[in-house]
């Protein structure tokens, strides 16, 4: 049956066939060059995600072989990340890990600007980003290290039923 025959147990588990067929079918109609993966520019043929300024660290965190493709495993990993039985302790280390560019567990000043200057655009001065940073880091860095740590982070974000938000429809 292709792609979704060779998924680990463990992703397996978490859909019931007739979920993962219409991930393989949804993932092959993405698939727009048919090479097995998806690129960038095939996700943003997705009209949803085409304003999202997001999309890029989203597939930088989905790609865990750092190909620069989204495969069908990377795929369904990311997804069941989104469902509704989604574990919310891996919606928040996904969440975390949009911040975490260098990935060394920790969100920095210049992280959190960047990524909010993604986000907002030019809609905010820098000067004016720079002191959101500076009063986020200020609050949210418990152990006054200069950084959120994810465990900061999820103090600050826990509360908010972020994670309720970070689901997709699988039907």
């Amino acid at each position: 049956m292709g792609v979704e025959q060779s998924l680990p147990l463990d992703l397996a588990k978490k859909f019931d066939p007739d979920e993962i067929k219409r991930l393989s079918r949804r993932f092959k109609r993405l698939d727009l060059n048919k090479d097995g993966s998806l690129s960038l520019d095939e996700f943003m043929s997705i009209p949803e995600l085409q304003q999202n300024p997001l999309v890029k660290r989203v597939i930088d965190i989905l790609d865990t072989d750092r190909n620069g493709a989204i495969d069908f495993q990377e795929f369904i990993e990311g997804v069941s990340q989104f469902s509704v039985q989604g574990e919310t302790d891996k919606k928040l280390k996904f969440a975390f890990k949009i911040y975490d560019i260098d990935q060394d567990g920790f969100i920095s000043n210049g992280e959190l600007f960047q990524v909010l200057k993604t986000m907002v655009g030019s809609n905010l001065t820098d000067k004016q980003l720079q002191e959101i940073v500076d009063k986020t880091i200020l609050y949210a860095d418990k152990d006054n290290d200069g950084k959120i740590s994810y465990e900061e982070f999820c103090d600050v974000v826990g509360g908010l039923d972020v994670t309720s938000k970070m689901v997709i429809d699988l039907k």
